[in-house]
C-alpha cells in the first residue's frame, strides 16, 4: 500500500455523521463534508458528491442510520419507527437506480431493522455498527480483487481504464485501480492510459489524480482515442469497474465502456471487469433488464459551468451502458476471476 493510500478514506462514519470526500470539487479542491441527515445523504448520492458503486453502497447504509436517528426524535412506538424507517430505506434506494451496491447495502440495513429484538436506541446502534462493518469489509474485499487481478497483468503492461473505479469510488482502495495498485506494487514498469470519460470527466478529474498521487505513470486520453492506441499496440489490457452485473455476466458501467469493449475485442486486447460480488445482481438474467439512469442535459452541454455547444440543442444523456458478456475476458472478484460460461461461474461463486 502506498503512502497516499494509507491516508485516503473516501467515506467514514464518525462523530454521529457520515464524512465523505466531495468529489464534485476535483481536481481543484480536496475537501471533506459531513452529511448529517438522511435527506442530505439522498442528495449527496444523487448529485454525485459521493460516486462509484461501492462507495454509494456505503453511503446508502450510512443514510439509513441518519434516518433512524431522525425518526428516534419523533416519539414513535417501535412498530411505527420500524415502518417509517423501512419506507425511508426504500426511498434511499431511488437516489441512483443503476448501481446495485446501493440496493445491496440498504437491504443489509433492512435485515438489521427487521431482525433486531432491541428497542429503538438498540436498533440505531446495530445499524451504526453494521455500517462501519460494511466500510471495513469493502477495503478488504478490494485488496483481494487487486491481488487476484494482478495475477493476469503482464509484466510492463499498459492498462487502459475508463471512468474511476479507484479509492475514491470505494471506501479506500479501489476495484479496477485496486488491480493497478496491486500490479504496480510487484512491477514498477506498469503504466496506465486513463480515458477522460465524458461527460463528467471522472477519468480526467479523479483517476489521474489518484494515480499521480500514487506515483503510477499515467497518460490521459480522450474517450475516442482508445482504438487508435490499441491498433498501435500501445494498450495491453483493459480493466474497468462495474455498477451492476447480471446473472449471465452482462455488465453496466459508465457510458462509453461498451465502446471500449468492442474496440478491445476487435484488437484482441483482454477486457476485464473488476467488481465485488455485491455488484452482481443474480435476480436479473441479462443486461436488457438493467435500468439505465438518465442524467441532466447540462452535464453534456456545459463544462465547468460554461456552455460548449449551441443553445437549445437536443441532448440525451444516459449515465451508463451495458457491455455484453461475450466481450468480457474475465470478471475479477474477491473470490477469484470468474470466466465464461458466466452463468455457471457466477452461480458457483454464489454457491447456487
Amino acid at each position: 500500500m502506498t503512502e497516499f493510500q494509507s491516508k485516503i478514506r473516501t467515506i467514514q462514519w464518525t462523530d454521529n455523521c457520515s464524512r465523505m470526500v466531495d468529489q464534485t470539487l476535483f481536481p481543484s479542491e480536496y475537501k471533506y463534508v459531513d452529511i448529517k441527515s438522511g435527506d442530505e445523504m439522498f442528495l449527496a448520492i444523487r448529485n454525485m458528491i459521493v460516486r462509484g458503486a461501492p462507495a454509494i453502497g456505503i453511503a446508502g447504509a450510512h443514510g439509513i442510520v441518519l434516518y433512524a436517528m431522525e425518526l428516534a426524535k419523533e416519539n414513535l412506538s417501535k412498530e411505527e419507527f420500524i415502518t417509517k424507517l423501512l419506507e425511508k430505506a426504500d426511498y434511499m434506494k431511488t437516489s441512483r437506480p443503476t448501481a446495485v451496491n446501493l440496493m445491496w447495502a440498504v437491504e443489509k440495513q433492512k435485515e438489521v431493522i427487521k431482525n433486531s429484538t432491541k428497542d429503538i436506541s438498540g436498533i440505531i446502534e446495530e445499524l451504526r455498527e453494521n455500517g462501519i462493518r460494511l466500510e471495513n469489509q469493502d477495503i478488504e474485499i478490494n485488496k483481494k480483487i487487486g491481488d487476484f487481478g494482478a495475477e493476469v497483468v503482464p509484466k510492463g503492461a499498459t492498462i487502459l481504464t475508463h471512468c474511476n473505479a479507484g479509492a475514491l469510488a470505494t471506501v479506500g482502495y479501489g476495484t479496477a485501480l485496486g488491480v493497478v495498485r496491486s500490479a504496480f506494487a510487484k512491477d514498477k514498469t506498469i503504466q496506465v492510459f486513463a480515458d477522460e470519460t465524458r461527460p463528467r470527466q471522472q477519468g480526467a478529474r479523479i483517476t489521474t489524480l489518484e494515480l499521480t498521487m500514487d506515483g503510477i505513470p499515467t497518460t490521459l486520453i480522450t474517450d475516442g482515442m482508445c482504438s487508435y492506441f490499441m491498433k498501435k499496440g500501445m494498450i495491453d489490457m483493459v480493466v474497468v469497474g462495474a455498477d451492476r452485473i447480471t446473472a449471465n455476466g452482462d455488465t453496466a458501467n459508465k457510458i462509453g465502456t461498451y465502446t471500449v469493449a468492442i474496440s478491445a475485442k476487435y484488437h484482441n486486447v483482454p477486457f476485464y471487469v473488476a467488481a465485488p460480488l455485491s455488484t452482481i445482481d443474480t435476480s436479473l438474467q441479462t443486461g436488457d433488464e438493467i435500468v439505465i439512469e438518465e442524467r441532466c442535459r447540462e452535464e453534456v452541454t456545459h463544462i465547468n459551468g460554461k456552455p460548449v455547444c449551441a443553445d437549445g440543442v437536443n441532448v440525451i444523456n444516459p449515465g451508463f451502458d451495458v457491455t455484453p458478456h461475450e466481450l468480457i475476458t474475465g470478471i475479477i472478484t474477491e473470490v477469484g476471476i470468474l470466466k465464461p460460461d458466466y452463468k455457471k461461474s457466477i452461480a458457483e461463486a454464489f454457491g447456487m
